[in-house]
């Protein structure tokens, strides 16, 4: 076996485009790299040839890239999406589980080969789902705990029916003796598992922390030994080795004590997996597709396609009824449960290599997985918009949870006092007398420096519902807004921007889906100076009065007369941010500059 570096040249070059070609028009990258191994593989122009070599690198990029799949759960989404997420993930997986199982045996496919049909188009994808929620600006919304939650939920089932696919495949039988026996392989594994992963792996880095060998290096060794070890523990229990590489990664997150550790290893892991190894499997995956399928099997693809899309809509609807959510909320969460294009792909294409089935069935799966996911984005805005229409759009930042504020200056003070007697608010500071004065005022504040996940992760953001970066540094507060976006998927962020701020910063902090406090650039110095007076009562606007407010301080950033600071909305309280999205009713409480003339600016 040689490896041609020319050929591996080209399948990332290729990798690379097609992923960056679908990102610039909202799709995951997952879909370009198969797009371009049909194109420029065996079933279109023949450009790019697999090859054993590139195969070993490919299983290698399906170990990493499920290491990293359960690295990026987080099994605080359950608890967020409550009932609903658990009903919603269970329907969305069992009910297109069944219609392509149905389906499929009515086409004439075999047993095995349908249950794995059903078992690939009850797969979502998270990574799909966080793109699109994260620029929809949803991750606040109960429909994203829901649709994250549900996807941990189906991903997981089909992880599991695949592996007992698999092991009834290769035992050759199927009867009531086998599978009993696949049942209990498939519950000790879990029981080993849980119980190495709640408590070996855990000692296992304490161990090497205590060592001095916690080096992010050491770190990423050690994740992708424990990845290994559960594969091939999976493997020894008669399963596959990519159930375990998942459930490593789920218990790897908690293990690194070390918060910062534990984000730059997610974070090395996604790079060594989806920037090296799994495009290889992606773009070699599409070279094992055939157009024959639409020839010869065009009456089963359709098929698959309507139960994969139906099976997910109305999984989402009645499985969320005993939720009491509303069945548009059931609709457009289904919408968002149909992003494919991953662990599916993953599955079909082990399928293949294990000869569960055949290219015309991995055809079909392939082609369901781009056709369903391709009309998710667009849909997806089009049923949030729908929710919204009717006023069934929550968010979750609306129920009281903890708003994170970094920064203890005047103004920040300000803001926290002004907001903290609605609901908890905690504040963040370096500067040790900015945190005293902070004190003074009996709020709830923490000295340390927001850059250092650590810090952040005492601070409680994994709790908070929103994060707002209030300091004298514009820099440092879209740094800080990135970071909790990035490394703890805080739902709402927001940071201060000053009026000869980067536009680039601006555009770094709008591509993260956060948002300008205040509603866009402030004079820090002035308004520091005001808040750090003797503090004057707020003075209360309707939404055009504050729509006003901020058109004067657009025109005249360094001298308009009032700065908004929050807006109740029924019995609900945030910080002001989006002036485009007051509604009629919305009270929006200001800071006034006594130095100005009300309703204008300072000549």
């Amino acid at each position: 076996m040689e490896l041609s570096i020319l050929n591996l040249f080209l399948v990332l070059l290729a990798a690379f485009v097609g992923g960056r070609l679908v990102g610039r028009v909202g799709y995951p990258a997952v879909l370009g790299e198969i797009a371009v191994g049909i194109l420029l593989g065996p079933p279109l122009l023949g450009w790019l040839q697999g090859g054993e070599a590139l195969a070993i690198i490919a299983q290698l990029g399906v170990l990493t890239m499920m290491v990293y799949i359960g690295m990026e759960i987080d099994l605080r989404e359950l608890r967020r999406a409550s009932l609903s997420g658990l009903l919603v993930g269970v329907g969305g997986f069992v009910l297109p589980f069944a219609g392509g199982y149905a389906v499929a045996t009515a086409f004439g496919v075999g047993a095995l080969p349908a249950l794995l049909i059903g078992t690939v188009i009850g797969v979502t994808s998270l990574a799909t789902k966080s793109r699109i929620l994260v620029e929809l600006g949803l991750l606040d919304a109960r429909i994203a705990h829901v649709m994250m939650a549900g996807a941990l939920i189906a991903d997981t089932l089909a992880l599991i029916a695949f592996a007992g696919v698999a092991s009834v495949y290769a035992s050759g039988a199927i009867d009531v003796a086998g599978l009993l026996l696949l049942a209990a392989r498939i519950v000790g594994f879990f029981v080993v598992a849980v119980l190495v992963g709640r408590f070996g792996v855990p000692w296992l880095f304490r161990t090497v922390a205590a060592r001095g060998w916690a080096g992010r290096t050491q770190t990423l060794t050690l994740v992708l030994i424990v990845g290994l070890a559960f594969a091939e523990m999976a493997e020894l229990a008669g399963l596959h080795g990519i159930l375990g590489a998942f459930l490593a990664g789920l218990f790897v997150r908690d293990a690194i004590r070390a918060r910062r550790l534990s984000v730059e290893a997610t974070e090395t892991v996604k790079d060594v997996s989806m920037g090296f190894l799994a495009p290889v499997f992606f773009v070699t995956a599409g070279f094992d597709v055939s157009f024959a399928v639409f020839r010869d099997a065009l009456p089963l693809l359709l098929a698959v396609v309507a139960v994969a899309v139906l099976g997910k809509l109305l999984g989402a609807v009645l499985f969320s009824l005993p939720a009491r959510h509303g069945w548009r909320e059931g609709v457009t969460v289904g919408i968002g449960m149909n992003g494919r294009g991953g662990t599916d792909v993953i599955i079909a294409g082990i399928g293949l290599q294990l000869g569960v089935i055949d290219t015309t069935v991995f055809s079909v799966l392939v082609f369901t997985a781009l056709l369903t996911t391709s009309v998710v984005p667009m849909a997806l805005k089009w049923g949030v918009r729908w929710l919204d229409r009717h006023g069934e759009l929550v968010r979750s930042d609306d129920s009281g949870t903890l708003v994170l504020l970094v920064g203890a200056g005047p103004l920040a003070r300000r803001l926290a006092l002004a907001l903290g007697t609605h609901r908890p608010v905690r504040l963040i500071d370096l500067n040790a007398s900015n945190v005293a004065a902070a004190r003074r005022l009996e709020a709830d504040a923490v000295q340390g420096d927001a850059l250092d996940v650590d810090v952040l992760a005492r601070a409680g953001v994994e709790d908070a519902a929103v994060l707002i970066a209030a300091t004298p540094n514009p820099v440092v507060n879209v740094l800080v807004a990135q970071r909790a976006r990035d490394a703890f998927l805080v739902p709402r962020v927001i940071a201060l921007l000053k009026p000869d701020v980067d536009a680039g910063l601006a555009d770094t902090l709008a591509a993260i889906g956060g948002r300008p406090l205040f509603g866009g650039p402030v004079d820090t110095d002035r308004w520091w100076r005001i808040a750090g007076d003797v503090a004057p009562d707020l003075v209360e606007l309707d939404a055009a009065g504050a729509q006003a407010a901020v058109a004067r301080a657009v025109a005249a950033p360094t001298t308009h007369d009032l700065l908004p600071l929050l807006v109740r909305r029924g019995d609900a309280w945030r910080p002001f941010d989006d002036p485009d999205g007051l509604l009629d009713g919305d009270a929006v409480f200001a800071l006034r500059d006594p130095a100005v003339p009300a309703g204008g600016t300072d000549a």
